[in-house]
Order: C-alpha cells, then structure tokens, then sequence
C-alpha cells in the first residue's frame, strides 16, 4: 500500500508542542504542496487541528522520510520530539486513519467535529494538488466507515461533560429551549459552561444574580444579559425556567419553602435546578416540589460517568467494524497489488508469441485462412498454458503477506520490464 503517517496528538505531546507543531489554516496548501516535493512522496495530506497535527503520504517507491520533513518544515530536531511522536506505515496507517475519521481517537469519543477537519484538510490537499487516488481511496473508504460507524452503533449519541448533561437534561424537561430563561446564582467557571451551552441550544435570556455586582455584570456581558441585586434574589429568580446555583455560601439558600413559593407564582410551569455548587445551594428537600427539577453536581457526574461507559461499550463496538474494515481495505489493496504485474506478464508473453510468429512467417510460405486460424490458436493455446501457473500463483498470494516477494519473484524469472515493475508497488 506504501502508506506513511507521523504525527503529535492530545494523547502524544502536551499543548506546548502541539502548538509548536501546528499549521495555521492559509499556510496548509503551502505545506501540502512542500510535503509532495519531498524524495519519495507520491501524494500528500496535512491534517493539523487543536488536538493533532498529521502529515500522511503515499511513497512512490515504498519509502519516505517524513521524519526528517517534519524536521526540515518546522525547522526542528526530529529527535527533540521523539517522544511525542507517532509513526505508521502500510496497514497501521489505514487503521489509524479509519479510527480517527470515526472519532475513536478522539479526546472525546464520538464528537462529530474531526470527521469534518478530515474532509476539509483532504480538500485542501486535493486543491493544492497534492492527493490522488491512492489517498482518495483511502480517504473516501475512511469517510465510509465513520458513517458505518456512526449508524451502526451510538457511539456519538451519549453527552460526556457536566455542561452538555445539563443541556440534554433540560431538554428532557422542556422539550425545547427555545426562549427558556436562565438565571446564574453565582458566577462560577462551570455555571457559566453550562449556561453557554444551554444559549448554544437555543435557550433565551441569560439573567446574573452575584454577591459582588460587578462580577455579576462582566458574566452577563458576555452573555447581552442582565443582573439583579442580590438582596433581590427571591424576587426575580421565578422568572427563569432554569436555574444554574453556584454560590460560595456555606448553606442552602434555597430551601422547599422556596420552591413551593416559586411554583405557586409560575403557576406550576417547571423549574429546573441546577446546583453547582459544594456545599449544596440547594436543599434536596426542593426535589419533592411538584414541578420542580433539581439535579446537583453527583447527580449530573452520575449522569456523565454513565454515558461514558455507555461510549465506552459503543467504542468497543466501533472498534470492531473499524478493524472487519481494514482488513477488507488491506485485502483488496493486495487484489489490486498483482494486477499491474499480470498485465505486463500477458504483454510480455503477447510480444514474445507476436515475434516467434512473424519469424517463422517467411519460411512458411503463403498460408490458407484455416492455417493462420491454426497457428494463431496454437500459440494463444501455448502462451495461455505457461501463464496459467504464475498468474494463479499472483491471483492466490495476493491476500498473503508474502505477495510482494510472490510479485518480485515472478517478476525476475519473466524479466518484466520496469514499467511492470513500477505498477507492481502499490
């Protein structure tokens, strides 16, 4: 197949080197086209992300260095990155790029997000006329697979973060967020996670409720929201369909009292609680208010640690088609491998029957129609019989790991010409 891939990824190398190795998007054509011109590649992709930066090429003559461009391009010592680095060759390449179109090697699994990096950085390689069609097969059953992946198992289907458990939770309850309110008690880092995402979803208004004022009016600006005094608190915080509670203080300040307070004004539309907060916002009690929906941060960490292991299971399953997918990628790859080397096997035999022929033609004399049918039929009959044994040989190793000792040895007892030679790398 003559696949190379070295790369950095979050699992490999620490920010500080990703970032030293990344490629800004406008400079990415450029690196394709540097990365085609290298000895030995034939085609070319640089993948470079937040989380990865790739550089994948097929060799033309089943041998490349992209250790030493990456050092060249970045103008670094390879070996300073030694330990960050990830190399592949042949089928190992085909198997990590299968894993990583389908998101299993993703910081989270099953985020949607890097098949659609993959598709843009081949775009670009395309553009800039550095893949063919040996990446394109290889990219376009890629592309297929982290389809397969994805309809055939639900992988992609469970949230995995506090912020996006409370989204899914708050959909559940409303059904839609379309214009819900959300009102921020406290102006902690992961409300405001949640709050963001729950806007992302399409909830309405942001309303910041904070100890100190001006606090609370830097997060609402983030969010064109608004801010109420705190002293005010119980006086607006029913007008939000979801609350995220994430205060310092060392008591509940919402108590049941509260809550049958708040449904009354609402007139039993539901509330949803979310408390952030350690030591709890809100009493537990809350939860035996009719309409009233309240999760606290073990609730929503249960959630999370179980939609983890609902991916991991799904991973598992991915993993699986993944790898039923390289192998039928590999095997027909290998197919193909023979194919260029019995094609100049036949032609090579033809040019040899053709001469054989047109030398014994003059001593023959004139010959009837039925005659040059005979002799043609006779030498088919001939070449057809002497190649019926290395091209089944071709034809059945091509699916064994020795296929390309198989592909060399026939070559040199049949001395094919070098372009049967060349055909015969793929």
């Amino acid at each position: 197949m003559n696949f190379f891939l070295i790369g950095v990824n979050h699992n490999s190398a620490p920010v500080e080197v990703r970032e030293r190795l990344a490629i800004p998007e406008d400079r990415l054509g450029e690196a394709n086209r540097r990365l085609l011109a290298y000895p030995g590649v034939e085609e070319a992709m640089v993948l470079s992300t937040c989380n990865r930066v790739e550089l994948l090429a097929h060799a033309r003559n089943g041998s490349t260095d992209l250790r030493g461009f990456l050092g060249q391009y970045f103008a670094v010592e390879p070996a300073d990155f030694d330990k960050y680095l990830y190399e592949y060759r042949e089928r190992e390449v085909v198997r990590h790029i299968f894993r990583v179109a389908s998101s299993l090697d993703s910081m989270v699994v099953g985020e949607p997000q890097i098949l659609g990096q993959i598709k843009e950085a081949f775009a670009l390689a395309r553009a800039a006329g550095a893949a063919g069609g040996r990446l394109d097969a290889l990219l376009t059953r890629a592309f297929a697979v982290a389809k397969r992946v994805r309809s055939e198992t639900a992988i992609g289907s469970s949230a995995v973060s506090v912020a996006s458990v409370a989204v899914e939770l708050a959909q559940k309850i409303f059904g839609s967020l379309s214009g819900q309110k959300v009102f921020l008690v406290g102006a902690g880092k992961m409300s405001e996670l949640a709050a963001r995402h729950l806007l992302a979803h399409g909830a309405g208004s942001i309303f910041v409720v904070n100890r100190t004022p001006e606090r609370a009016r830097q997060l609402a600006d983030k969010f064109h929201g608004a801010t109420f005094p705190y002293q005010e608190l119980y006086d607006h915080v029913d007008q939000a369909d979801i609350v995220i509670t994430s205060t310092g203080a060392p008591h509940a300040i919402f108590r049941r009292e509260h809550g049958e307070l708040f449904m009354s004004r609402r007139k039993n539309r539901p509330m949803f609680f979310i408390d952030i907060a350690v030591p709890r916002d809100v009493d537990p009690e809350m939860n035996k208010v009719d309409g009233v929906f309240l999760y606290d941060i073990d609730d929503l960490q249960q959630v999370v640690s179980s939609h983890v292991a609902d991916r991991r299971r799904e991973a598992e399953r991915a993993q699986a088609i993944v790898d039923g997918e390289v192998e039928r990628f590999a095997a027909r790859a290998q197919t193909l491998s023979v194919v260029p080397t019995i094609v100049s096997l036949q032609e090579q035999l033809e040019l040899v029957r053709q001469a054989e022929i047109d030398r014994v033609r003059g001593r023959l004399g004139a010959l009837t129609p039925e005659q040059e049918m005979a002799i043609e039929a006779m030498t088919r009959g001939i070449v057809n019989k002497v190649l019926h044994t290395p091209i089944t040989t071709l034809k059945s190793a091509a699916r064994e790991p020795e296929a390309t000792s198989v592909i060399e040895l026939i070559r040199r007892l049949f001395n094919l010409d070098d372009a049967g030679k060349k055909g015969s790398g793929e």
